[in-house]
């Protein structure tokens, strides 16, 4: 089973979703809450090429945000990027 980590802030109400979506799957994750720490929060950025948050990875791939997970959800295909190690 990949490892699921989701970046976040305090105030995105996105982050809110996707770790309450995450719980509901009963999918266990590592959040990384940027809020006080800037130097991470730009590492992630140029990794991702991505300037807002959730920023979702599925082991090392990153998937993207909220919307990005609950459609790769919706096809079917979260479970099994999951169980793909």
């Amino acid at each position: 089973m990949l490892k699921v980590t989701i970046y976040t802030t305090e105030s995105c109400p996105y982050c809110t979703r996707a770790k309450v979506f995450l719980k509901s799957k009963g999918i266990a994750f590592e959040e990384v809450n940027l809020t006080h720490d800037s130097e991470k929060r730009n590492a992630v950025q140029q990794k991702t090429g991505w300037m807002t948050v959730p920023m979702i990875f599925i082991g090392d791939e990153f998937i993207g945000g909220f919307d990005d997970l609950s459609t790769l959800d919706a096809s079917g295909k979260l479970v099994k990027k999951i169980n793909a190690a």
